[in-house]
């Protein structure tokens, strides 16, 4: 049974005197005795209150920390053992942008967080000169906080956080002629990986450098990702081309006795080569392409190739339609081939039943595309 208690203090003339604000006594669902201020000095609401806290834990249960006496800081420790129960590979870039976050809004209650705090904290890194893509990241995480502590029920609230617009999203990838041209200026250990790279799409630091035999079925025709070694956390298979088959096989023959990796230099896995890339890059007049252009090459070439939008992703390995979407970039040479296809079905509508003559037709598209 709780009960409810004034507690006293001695004042400067050293006489105890009660504090006014009524305190809470009682055991929660494990049994422990807990002591918290009710806020009041009001016998009625203090009862009240003493009254849900009994009845929660007769219910089992567990009481969470009033909700004006969570900061922020706490809502981050929450994060972080989020991310380490998921064995999330961000955790390293996560504490970079609560970094940030945590300094300037940390001890904040978290229930008393404003919209207009968080316009203040985006508008004093943009001064601080941070970009609009590293505030999304840290406003992001901040978010995700909230989510979570509504989920757990420490807050009852949040604010609203508007993200920012991102105008330096890349749009790079890599044209057959040019891809070709820097394959030209890699060594024979880093054709392979290229080539991989061009026809799957794949992250070449994550996903492609650190192949295994054990991932390869060349009998089946198929690589394969393992539940969890990617960045969505989801399983992964690519079925050979007809090149992809080429380029394993080339590797296959060329393996090191007990050396498990599908690249590699003399027999020692690759770890990185962006030196060797930029250089061949710039040497063939792409100076700004990276390997990630790869990856929007790929996607590239599988709308073209007219494969659907679902089986795309899971080949390439994106969980959301709208990311997907963002790499899906459409370049002058795909609206050409959307206008040539419009053209020929227009044409063939002109030659059946009642619609523009296809000579006409054909002039108006070829005027748009000169």
């Amino acid at each position: 049974m709780g009960s409810i208690y004034s507690p006293k203090y001695r004042n400067a003339s050293g006489e105890k005197v009660e504090q006014g604000v009524l305190w809470l006594k009682y055991r929660d669902a494990r049994g422990v005795l807990r002591r918290q201020s009710s806020g009041t000095s009001d016998v009625a609401e203090a009862r009240r209150q003493l009254k849900r806290l009994e009845g929660d834990s007769v219910a089992g249960k567990v009481t969470a920390p009033r909700a004006d006496k969570v900061t922020i800081s706490d809502l981050a420790n929450d994060l972080r053992a989020e991310y380490a129960a998921n064995a999330r590979r961000s955790a390293t870039r996560l504490e970079g942008s609560l970094g940030h976050v945590l300094e300037a809004l940390g001890h904040h209650r978290a229930i008393q967080l404003t919209t207009a705090e968080v316009t203040t904290y985006t508008l004093a890194r943009q001064q601080e000169g941070a970009a609009n893509a590293t505030v999304n990241r840290e406003l992001a995480a901040l978010k995700r906080m909230f989510t979570l502590a509504l989920k757990g029920e420490k807050i009852s609230r949040r604010p609203y956080i508007a993200m920012l617009h991102e105008d330096n999203v890349r749009k790079g990838f890599f044209e057959f002629e040019a891809y070709q041209a820097v394959r030209r200026l890699l060594s024979d250990d880093l054709l392979p990986v290229i080539d991989f790279a061009y026809i799957t799409g794949w992250r070449t630091k994550d996903e492609i450098l650190p192949l295994q035999w054990n991932q390869i079925d060349l009998t089946v025709g198929a690589v394969r990702l393992e539940v969890g070694t990617t960045k969505s956390g989801e399983g992964r298979t690519f079925y050979f081309t007809p090149e992809l088959r080429a380029c394993l096989e080339g590797q296959w023959a060329r393996r090191a006795i007990g050396v498990p990796y599908v690249f590699h230099r003399a027999g020692k896995p690759i770890k990185s080569f962006r030196r060797a890339f930029k250089s061949a890059c710039k040497a063939t007049g792409v100076p700004e392409a990276r390997p990630h252009d790869f990856r929007r090459t790929a996607i590239r070439n599988l709308n073209r190739a007219g494969v659907p939008t679902v089986t795309a992703m899971a080949m390439v390995g994106h969980k959301t339609e709208s990311v997907y979407r963002r790499y899906a970039i459409v370049d002058a040479g795909m609206l050409r081939e959307g206008a040539a296809k419009l053209a020929a079905l227009h044409a063939g509508q002109g030659s059946g039943q009642g619609g523009a003559p296809p000579t006409r037709l054909s002039s108006v598209v070829s005027s748009s595309l000169a």
